[in-house]
């Protein structure tokens, strides 16, 4: 009998002083973000330390932590956590580990159901109110400041457009341009040296032909297509050429049909007064057009 008593006492004492390590899981079905409680305590420390993971690192992944508090005291531990689960599924919370005093100890595990509680024609109510907002000036420029960009870059390519459209194709075809390139293919055939060898057909087969184009971009008269009775015809009736560089456009133009049907057969001097003549006209022609500009008021 006093042995049983013995034994007894020593295993009294054993539990006198070891630690009671407890946790509890205040639900195992949840809904779709619904809280639970996951709690541990530790009875009987006996002024031992207790550490474990950091805090909102206790449970593992899936487990939305959204608050961990603890209570300590000299006998006793306590670790509270409440968290929510947003997937539907099984999660399980494993045995965790806390140091008592420098010995190991563990939780036991457990399992948590989640579900989706909510029906497809459940209405969903705001918790509060819409709040409504001023907005200042700023704030309408940092919304539409893009689209306000936007909108002048169009406005400035439209415009953009409409300008060469409108003046740059005029450049290209004005007087001017006109001239300089007529100018141009009359130095272009005085360099064939048609007047030093002679070859008088070809040189007034295409003088004639750049004074014809000439004559139909500079003046509006359609010169490459009408016969040159006709065309110094039409000169005489539009007053649109001076009479001076008229006079000289129909005796070169008479003069060169001479030389395509071989009815007439000029010298040097002469196709080289004719070349100096047209090209003068060329030049003159701004005149002509000054003049006209004033006779009919555009």
């Amino acid at each position: 009998m006093k042995k049983i008593y013995s034994i007894s006492l020593f295993f009294a004492a054993i539990f006198a002083f070891s630690q009671t390590l407890g946790s509890k899981l205040d639900k195992k079905t949840l809904a779709l973000g619904e809280v639970g409680t996951y709690t541990i305590n530790i009875s009987n420390l006996q002024g031992k330390k207790v550490s474990s993971a950091p805090k909102n690192e206790l449970l593992p992944f899936h487990f939305e932590e959204i608050k961990d508090s603890t209570k300590v005291s000299s006998d006793f531990y306590e670790r509270i956590i409440e968290f929510a689960v947003f997937e539907e599924g099984k999660f399980s919370i494993p045995p965790l580990e806390l140091n008592i005093g420098g010995e190991i100890y563990k939780t036991i595990p457990y399992e948590v159901e989640v579900i989706n509680t909510a029906n497809k024609d459940d209405q969903i109510n705001d918790i509060r109110g819409n709040k409504k907002v001023e907005l200042q000036i700023t704030d309408y420029w940092d919304m539409y400041k893009w689209y306000l960009l936007a909108a002048l870059l169009v406005i400035a390519i439209i415009f953009m457009i409409y300008i060469f459209i409108r003046y740059g194709r005029k450049k290209k075809s004005s007087p001017v341009v006109t001239t300089n390139k007529t100018l141009k293919e009359l130095e272009a055939l005085k360099k064939k040296k048609y007047i030093e060898n002679g070859d008088y057909r070809s040189f007034y087969v295409e003088l004639i032909d750049i004074s014809r184009n000439f004559i139909t971009k500079q003046y509006r008269i359609p010169a490459d297509v009408l016969l040159t009775d006709d065309l110094i015809d039409l000169m005489k009736k539009t007053n649109s050429i001076s009479l001076s560089n008229e006079k000289i456009v129909e005796d070169i133009f008479l003069r060169g049909d001479l030389v395509k049907f071989a009815k007439t057969f000029p010298d040097q001097p002469l196709m080289e007064k004719d070349y100096n003549d047209i090209r003068d006209f060329v030049k003159r022609s701004t005149k002509d057009l000054e003049a006209e500009q004033l006779r009919t008021g555009v």
